[in-house]
């Protein structure tokens, strides 16, 4: 479980494996002796696995594998050696849930169709992207309700009925990757929770 609040931004420092099982070697700044075997790291929206780590100079490395489900659904098809990804660890008991309530199971993918940069100022540039989505996927998003975009937990600002938008701020544009993404990009889409248990329980209801 996590809450969509990206904790640092790794890289992908090798890739191995075959079509439908790739193994990630992914350098990131946390301390190389917290990063236990079987733990749980949200990589850009997918949950996965550590099933090797080890130090390095300014951190650690850790390696996770995807299976063909995770290739297939997600962008981590596209990974290749260099490419950045927003890292979060497992909420604990007793953290400060600041996001949403994010599992890491990621719906599909969305594309971001636009971006414009809506201020600039002494704190940085804001910028506000709009962001195409699959059509079984819409229903679930809603204005003012949370999405979960490449693992980050993002409010959002308005829909109609192919795409919807979200407002970036100077900070999260500094701290994730959000900052080099443009039109054309792919995004892991996690949509909320409870927009997903609410409209299976209103199909559940309806008469058969």
């Amino acid at each position: 479980m996590f809450t969509g609040l990206v904790t640092d931004i790794g890289r992908v420092a090798s890739v191995g494996g075959a079509e439908r099982l790739r193994r990630f070697r992914i350098e990131t700044a946390y301390e190389p002796a917290t990063l236990a075997l079987g733990a749980s790291i949200a990589c850009s929206g997918p949950c996965l696995t550590v099933v090797a780590s080890g130090p390095r100079p300014g951190g650690g490395w850790f390696e996770v594998d995807a299976a063909a489900e995770t290739l297939a659904r997600t962008t981590v098809s596209g990974w290749t050696e260099g490419t950045r990804v927003n890292l979060e660890r497992s909420l604990r008991i007793g953290d400060e849930l600041g996001g949403h309530i994010v599992t890491g199971h990621v719906d599909g993918v969305a594309e971001i169709l636009s971006r414009e940069e809506v201020t600039g100022g002494e704190w940085g540039p804001t910028a506000r992207f709009v962001v195409g989505a699959p059509a079984a996927l819409m229903r679930f998003i809603a204005e003012k309700g949370s999405v979960c975009l490449d693992g980050t937990s993002l409010t959002v600002n308005g829909v109609d009925a192919t795409s919807f938008d979200v407002l970036i701020i100077p900070h999260t544009l500094g701290v994730t990757t959000w900052g080099e993404r443009r039109a054309g990009d792919r995004l892991n889409l996690e949509v909320d929770l409870m927009a997903r248990y609410a409209a299976r329980l209103v199909e559940a209801g309806r008469p058969a």
